[in-house]
């Protein structure tokens, strides 16, 4: 018996067969197809995504030489908050896959931020330190809506199609994040169901109660019952229809790609780090059983949730980080990713040149949605590896910065920081985001944690691993990058002015 793990990420979805060493017994992998309809778009067109998903696993089960039936259980970890709405009798999309990183919502976030509702409701707000935890949790939403929130992308996409709300209303309409959408149509339509860290990454769902919040669907006036009902990290999630591989394979996890490459790293303790480095960056912290609320954006997700045991994580994103080395194929600095590092070496600085990786805005703990990104410090004596050496660096400033801040707000004894993702191969950001965080970084051989995580979920819910220490026993190689405080030194000047240069990114796109 094997366990299949299906990851669907931001660029790539992969499918893995692993064996009881965790070795990959079978592979297969896939680019996703990114649309980009207009300015600040950013879409999936869900026919097109399903035929992916049949198509990697199917050539995955093929390049293991096994017939369906030795599959013991299905993980399946997705990309966060992207997400659709479809018709309930037909099962037809009304529109495409929304992905995380549309902005389309932005002037609408800002027009709720500075509207009167918000202004009535921001009092409440203050004084945040005589408040309960959870009272701070929806005190810091009012505070500010953010873009990169289902809440805000659901909002624009009502006000685009007003006719859908009516529907919603009538129980027509169906919401789902990718996994909801993935395991309905793996199940035929039979199963409809969401799961805790996922949900608990969309802006909609209250960590504290567990369940959708009725709060913000009352502030955002979203109608609550197209929400699918939420059930735990690992559970019966049904089978695929015995048509798509020729057996009912049971599903049995569903986890948010953040969350799985936390449980991969097994990060199982609080003030265990991990630091994914993908298309964007990620900084997950765990707190421990309760929710950590924050006041500089870290966003207070659910790890897991299995049985009557929760684990929550708080997190930190910058949504540019693997787009960034893209870029620069894109531009002919490189030929590909795995040069960068050599060619940024044939230089020892950047020469004063600084790049701001905001694609998409900036991230906690700067949170401008509006920042853009940029280049300064180009003169006559510029060359491609100044440029290249300048990118990879500031990915590594980015890292420090959401560290530092995530760090000083939750006063946690940081006991573990690994590291995975495509970018985490690049030695000269991993060296530098070290010297900088004053931390061991531990990187596994094996960098599709989230993957991993999704297989080592599905595994133990059908006995496939007993427990948990099982997992941490398990084989792993392990490249460490040891913090060279001569280095930090010389880059704190560096870092200060790249962050005078960040600066001067922020609210670039607002009309004032």
């Amino acid at each position: 018996k094997y366990v299949l793990s299906l990851d669907i990420g931001t660029s790539n979805m992969r499918c893995f067969i692993y064996d009881k060493q965790t070795k990959i017994k079978g592979r297969s992998q896939c680019r996703i197809k990114i649309l980009y309809p207009e300015p600040q778009a950013v879409e999936m067109d869900p026919d097109e995504l399903w035929e992916q998903i049949l198509g990697v696993m199917k050539e995955a089960i093929q390049s293991a030489s096994i017939t369906p039936d030795k599959i013991a259980s299905i993980g399946i970890s997705t990309q966060r908050g992207t997400f659709m709405l479809w018709d309930k009798e037909t099962g037809k999309p009304f529109h495409n896959f929304l992905v995380w990183q549309d902005t389309r919502g932005d002037a609408l976030s800002k027009s709720w931020n500075d509207s009167y509702t918000m202004k009535f409701l921001r009092p409440a707000s203050k004084g945040l330190h005589l408040l309960t935890q959870r009272k701070k949790f929806l005190a810091a939403a009012v505070l500010k809506f953010r873009t990169q929130h289902v809440s805000i992308r659901l909002l624009w996409l009502f006000n685009q199609y007003p006719d859908l709300k009516g529907l919603a209303r009538e129980g027509k309409v169906r919401f789902g994040t990718l996994d909801t959408w993935v395991v309905w149509k793996l199940s035929g339509g039979k199963v409809y169901t969401s799961e805790y860290s996922c949900a608990s990454s969309t802006g909609i769902y209250d960590p504290y109660i567990l369940d959708w919040s009725g709060f913000f669907c009352s502030v955002l006036n979203i109608p609550k019952e197209i929400f699918p009902p939420v059930i735990d990290t690992y559970d019966d999630y049904g089978v695929c229809e015995k048509d798509l591989f020729g057996f009912k394979i049971p599903i049995r996890a569903v986890v948010g790609d953040q969350q799985a490459a936390m449980f991969g790293q097994c990060c199982f303790e609080p003030g265990d780090v991990k630091l994914t480095l993908g298309t964007g960056a990620f900084l997950d912290l765990n707190v421990g059983n309760k929710p950590h609320t924050s006041v500089a954006g870290f966003y207070p997700i659910v790890g897991w949730k299995i049985g009557d045991k929760v684990v929550h994580l708080a997190e930190g994103s910058s949504n540019t980080a693997g787009d960034a080395v893209d870029w620069m194929k894109g531009m002919n600095f490189i030929k590909e990713p795995c040069d960068s590092d050599d060619i940024a070496n044939l230089v020892d600085t950047s020469e004063g040149v600084y790049f701001v990786p905001a694609f998409n805005g900036i991230q906690a703990p700067i949170n401008d949605y509006l920042a853009c990104g940029g280049m300064m410090g180009i003169t006559q004596n510029t060359k491609a590896p100044h440029i290249v050496r300048a990118v990879l660096e500031s990915l590594a400033f980015r890292n420090k910065q959401v560290f530092d801040s995530m760090v000083a707000e939750t006063s946690l004894k940081i006991k573990r920081f690994v590291c995975d993702g495509g970018v985490c191969a690049n030695k000269l950001i991993m060296q530098l985001t070290a010297d900088l965080v004053g931390q061991i970084i531990n990187r596994q051989e094996h960098s599709e944690m989230s993957a991993l995580g999704a297989a080592y979920l599905a595994g133990l819910a059908v006995g496939y691993w007993k427990n948990m220490e099982e997992l941490k026993s398990l084989p792993k190689q392990v490249k460490s990058f040891t913090p060279n405080e001569e280095n930090a030194k010389k880059y704190s000047p560096i870092m200060k002015n790249w962050c005078r240069a960040a600066k001067r990114s922020l609210n670039w796109y607002s009309d004032t």
